[in-house]
């Protein structure tokens, strides 16, 4: 599902709509074609009952969806506050006394631009195998561990620097492992079939009027169509239409560059 959900948001929104209006019209011309016509006085009064079973069913499924999908966007969002926080923490860690702040410092700012460019979107977010990454991370590592064993830095603020540091290095994991996730596809499947279902329904009960009054279901059908788009740009929170925000990091990098974190007065 990764290649639908990875599309625009301008893309989900046209082809939902017009996969619901083109389902409208087949099932109004199809009822047409596929129905004896000494039937077709049968067609409305089995299509009407219908409705109100098939609008329930989708109206359950896709709230019950939409809710999910919006969960885990802003979980997501949080993880990546969570890193934030923790390279804060490391940051001004790095300015305890008598500990040397500018290598740590420049690491994690060379950390935080290069996570940000290179593993933030796409499958290098769920992958978490960039090669240079990798090197941000493992000099960070060795920055901060090599100054967490000094003597002099002592063995309170050495905890800290090595604690704000698995904090990183943990909000890292948590983000790529939020980010390997995939919207369920039996999830898909029934919300896209009881959409169908809706629509076709629909389309069926106006097989017989003029193409004016048809238009009144267009509606519904639109309906249909944005709450399909809108599920699959909510369920690719790293590659799709809402991807999430890295501001948080990019906070702590700005301050990083600004000298805020100077352990001054």
């Amino acid at each position: 599902m990764n290649w639908l959900t990875s599309l625009p948001a301008v893309v989900l929104v046209v082809g939902g709509l017009l996969l619901a209006l083109l389902g409208t019209a087949a099932a109004r011309v199809g009822v047409r074609v596929l129905v004896p016509a000494g039937e077709h006085d049968r067609v409305p009064q089995i299509a009407m009952p219908l409705m109100s079973s098939l609008g329930a069913a989708f109206a359950i499924f896709a709230a019950l969806t939409l809710a999910s999908e919006a969960g885990y966007l802003r979980a997501a969002e949080a993880l990546v506050s969570d890193e934030a926080a923790a390279a804060s923490r490391l940051a001004w860690a790095a300015t305890s006394p008598r500990v040397r702040s500018e290598p740590i410092q420049t690491a994690l700012l060379d950390y935080l631009q290069t996570t940000r460019a290179r593993e933030w979107k796409g499958a290098a977010a769920a992958s978490g195998d960039d090669p240079t990454t990798a090197r941000a991370i493992a000099r960070l590592e060795r920055s901060v561990r090599a100054e967490a064993a000094r003597p002099a830095v002592g063995t309170t603020t050495g905890t800290e620097l090595v604690v704000s540091l698995d904090g990183v290095t943990s909000g890292r994991r948590a983000r790529i492992a939020a980010a390997s996730r995939d919207v369920p596809v039996l999830y898909v499947v029934t919300l896209v079939a009881s959409g169908l279902a809706l629509i076709v329904n629909a389309g069926a009960l106006v097989f017989r009027t003029g193409l004016r009054t048809s238009l009144l279901v267009a509606g519904l059908a639109s309906v249909v169509g944005l709450s399909l788009a809108l599920l699959f740009a909510l369920s690719a929170s790293w590659s799709g239409a809402f991807i999430v925000s890295g501001h948080p990091l990019d906070a702590v990098a700005h301050d990083l560059k600004s000298g805020f974190f100077h352990g001054g007065p």
